[in-house]
């Protein structure tokens, strides 16, 4: 039993290396096969500890060591946090989101138990199903980062492709069906029927990637489809001045030089991060910054990042301001940050969380079927976290978004979270086939094509200005379409299969 921990462990700290900014993605096709093996072979007595012990260790180990970077929002002494208590918000922080994390895989553990014993072919579509299932639920909660898909990110662009047939469930069912192959041939090593799941897994994973790069090898052909050229402000404001007078007045400066500058060059638009003017965008507050009037004097079209304000609270959202100064569309932040930027039960907790905490959360959440319209067509808008969610995007494409927009701040988290995050939006680019623009306060902006090439990537901590030419798209992928088909297609097969094979009496074991 310890043997099998420690292997399931392995497993886990190798699944967690596999992201970006380590891009070990070949090892996640390898990193499950002990989880799989624990929920088909139980070697202890107890199918509570086999079934859940063992995946929450896997879980804890995988996710702990993927989000580990949550811990370099330490230390918040800039936000009058003493140094102690902002060691125990980072920690809890990271504590809290791997275990959340990794109850999707102790609930795959758990349902384990009524399908372990299955005749391999439906236990293999069953599982994969479950797990695929459980992603889909965690996505649509308000935590959610870690999908198994986003491992291939950004090294496998072939693999990534797959996104674009279901979503992102399309890559994390490869990747968990091809590890289930190959834990029963571990299982049944000593047989020669082994080699049998070896070919099929081996086989699996080639036809995955042949047909990701089919996809990613077919030609953009964007001469036909109308160009734009974007600017990007990359500001720099540390978060621990963003809000004194000092980095306020270095917000507008930089922001507004750099808006001068990219309209100089002849670009259509300039797109500056989340909050990059911490003010409230109404009237009369934004006709006495610099950034506003230079919209008037250039004529040049902005997406700001900035505050708005919906009823009595304020929102975190992207307006839409063209050459004459008209806001003409507003994106407000549907996934907010919880602690960070709000407070869940907030009618419940509030009280009891403001004071236990001396982090501010007071903003609301942005309609889910929000439309932003620009001066070019109608664009797929992201605001930091909001990369994380694939149906997000997939809705926004779907009714008309012709190019991505992200704007993020990610100043108070470590250099891995940036590389996660812009793994993230070029996933998003891939499943949806947009070019994608994204602006970050301290790094990493970009822009990234619809074949998840990143065109060019900022440094980090420094001030950037960018101009680029992306085209306007229309199409739409098989995602975009009918969304995420694959899943419960393995769920009806799996149960099928169950179905005639339990007709026919077929050997569970073999």
């Amino acid at each position: 039993m310890r043997a099998q921990i420690l292997a399931i462990a392995a497993g886990g700290l190798i699944m967690g290396l596999t992201p970006a900014p380590q891009n070990l993605w070949p090892l996640a096709w390898l990193a499950a096969i002990p989880l799989w093996v624990a929920v088909i072979r139980p070697t202890h007595p107890s199918k509570l500890i086999s079934a859940v012990l063992l995946p929450s260790v896997w879980g804890i180990c995988y996710h702990g060591v993927a989000l580990f970077w949550m811990t370099g929002i330490h230390p918040l002494t800039w936000m009058g946090v003493p140094w102690l208590a902002s060691l125990g918000i980072a920690l809890f922080a990271w504590g809290f989101v791997t275990l959340w994390g990794a109850a999707t895989v102790t609930l795959w553990g758990i349902t384990s138990i009524w399908w372990h014993r299955c005749h391999p072919l439906p236990r293999l579509l069953i599982g994969t199903a479950v797990w695929c299932g459980i992603e889909s639920l965690w996505s649509a909660s308000a935590l959610w980062w870690t999908a198994l898909a986003y491992t291939q990110s950004p090294g496998n662009l072939a693999g990534l492709h797959l996104g674009q047939l279901a979503g992102p469930n399309t890559v994390t069912a490869a990747i968990i069906a091809v590890n289930g192959l190959l834990a029963s041939a571990w299982i049944n090593r000593r047989a020669f029927s082994a080699k049998f799941p070896v070919l099929v897994a081996i086989g699996l994973f080639i036809c995955c990637q042949l047909t990701g790069f089919w996809l990613y090898s077919r030609p953009l052909n964007d001469h036909a489809n109308p160009a734009m050229q974007i600017g990007i402000i990359q500001g720099n404001i540390p978060n621990k001045i963003k809000f004194d007078s000092q980095g306020l007045q270095q917000a507008v400066e930089g922001y507004t030089t750099g808006y001068r500058a990219l309209a100089a060059q002849g670009v259509d638009a300039v797109l500056i991060p989340e909050t990059a003017l911490p003010y409230i965008w109404a009237e009369p507050y934004q006709q006495y910054l610099s950034f506003y009037r230079a919209i008037l004097e250039s004529g040049v079209t902005a997406f700001v990042g900035t505050f708005g304000q919906k009823q009595e609270s304020l929102t975190n959202s992207l307006f839409a301001v063209n050459g004459a100064g008209e806001t003409i569309s507003r994106y407000d932040k549907i996934h907010l940050v919880p602690l960070g930027e709000y407070i869940p039960f907030e009618r419940y907790l509030g009280k009891l969380i403001n004071r236990l905490s001396p982090l501010d959360a007071h903003l609301v959440h942005g309609d889910k079927n929000q439309v932003f319209v620009t001066p070019f067509g109608r664009a797929i808008v992201g605001i930091c976290f909001d990369s994380a969610f694939a149906e997000h995007f997939r809705r926004q494409a779907a009714t008309g978004g012709e190019f991505i927009l992200s704007a993020a701040n990610d100043a108070h988290y470590a250099a891995d979270m940036m590389a996660q995050h812009h793994a993230l939006d070029l996933m998003r680019a891939i499943e949806v086939d947009r070019w994608a623009v994204r602006a970050t306060n301290t790094g990493l902006s970009a822009i990234i094509d619809p074949h998840g090439d990143t065109k060019w990537l900022s440094q980090i901590n420094t001030y950037e200005l960018h101009a680029d030419t992306i085209h306007r798209r229309t199409t739409q992928t098989l995602y975009v379409r009918w969304g995420d088909w694959l899943t419960p297609l393995l769920g009806c097969l799996g149960i099928a299969s169950l179905i005639i094979t339990r007709i026919l009496g077929v050997n569970p074991y073999l």
